[in-house]
């Protein structure tokens, strides 16, 4: 394996980083260039390249990951409106490769253009 990912370096305390929440399996950091009022990046201390490198013994930590963003959103006020995104690869704009989902709530992000239709 190559070098470290950014992630974790940030979970073994070399880079410094707002931890927001943290359990045996995952931690919870503020994104460093947030695209909403509340940026939260939700990352595995299993250090997963990305979704499609997952393997069936993962879904019980996929599956924890989507709880903790449910928690937080509790938590945290957000339950009337939240987006998660999961990057995978490099042409879908994923630049850290440690798999992460995004959790950004707090600014109106219409679903219309997601899929690449104008008419949404």
């Amino acid at each position: 394996m190559g070098e470290p990912s950014v992630f974790s370096r940030i979970m073994a305390g070399e880079v410094p980083a707002k931890r927001i929440f943290e359990d045996d399996q995952c931690i919870v950091i503020e994104d460093r260039s947030p695209q909403a009022p509340t940026h939260l990046l939700i990352i595995p201390r299993k250090p997963l390249v990305n979704l499609v490198e997952a393997q069936k013994e993962d879904a019980p930590l996929l599956g924890h990951l989507m709880w903790v963003a449910s928690e937080l959103s509790r938590q945290l006020g957000l339950e009337d409106g939240f987006r998660l995104v999961v990057n995978n690869g490099r042409s879908a704009g994923q630049t850290v490769f440690h798999l992460h989902i995004h959790l950004l709530a707090q600014r109106k992000m219409p679903e219309a253009g997601l899929a690449g239709d104008p008419q949404g």
